[in-house]
């Protein structure tokens, strides 16, 4: 499955971002006009680092999950919720 792969690609990048890789999880939804959300849920004191100073890690992590979609013809957006 295509829309796999984004998801896939989050996961495994925040595992290696947090001290509590079993922690993470990303849940899947799609929007009406078939954009996909991304939910990114970590460990309580890995927020800061999936976040980054000035939110650039947050930044880097949307960059790249939306460059793998894009490949695929998708639209993805990522949030990060606590």
């Amino acid at each position: 499955m295509p829309t796999e792969n984004p998801r896939q690609l989050l996961e495994y990048l925040a595992e290696g971002l947090v001290d509590d890789p079993d922690a993470v999880s990303v849940e899947q939804f799609e929007e009406d006009d078939g954009t996909i959300v991304l939910e990114l849920c970590v460990g309580e004191g890995d927020y800061g680092k999936v976040i980054g100073r000035g939110g650039r890690t947050a930044h880097a992590l949307r960059t790249v999950v939306k460059a793998a979609a894009t490949g695929e013809r998708q639209r993805v957006l990522l949030d990060i919720v606590d």
